[in-house]
């Protein structure tokens, strides 16, 4: 699954147009490494968010392709916030 849809998906970001600039800024990096909007998540990936002040740590525990709002957030475990 791509990086943005997963965010979206996972509702660490509210749209997939700003996951996506924020992709494109450098404000996302996988595994310590900045990520494109079209990077290639996988499970285990370490995923941290840089937005304003706020910063967020999460390690993927699972790919799925559309979740509602009480089970989005099994597809990862926050390791920082």
């Amino acid at each position: 699954m791509r990086l943005d849809k997963y965010l979206k998906v996972t509702r660490l970001i509210k749209r997939r147009t700003i996951a996506n600039e924020a992709c494109d800024a450098g404000k996302i990096t996988v595994n310590g490494v900045v990520a494109k909007a079209s990077y290639q998540v996988k499970i285990g990936d370490i995923i941290e968010i840089v937005l304003g002040t706020r910063s967020t740590k999460v390690q993927v525990t699972a790919l799925n392709e559309h979740a509602n709002k009480e089970s989005a957030a099994q597809n990862f475990v926050v390791i920082e916030e």
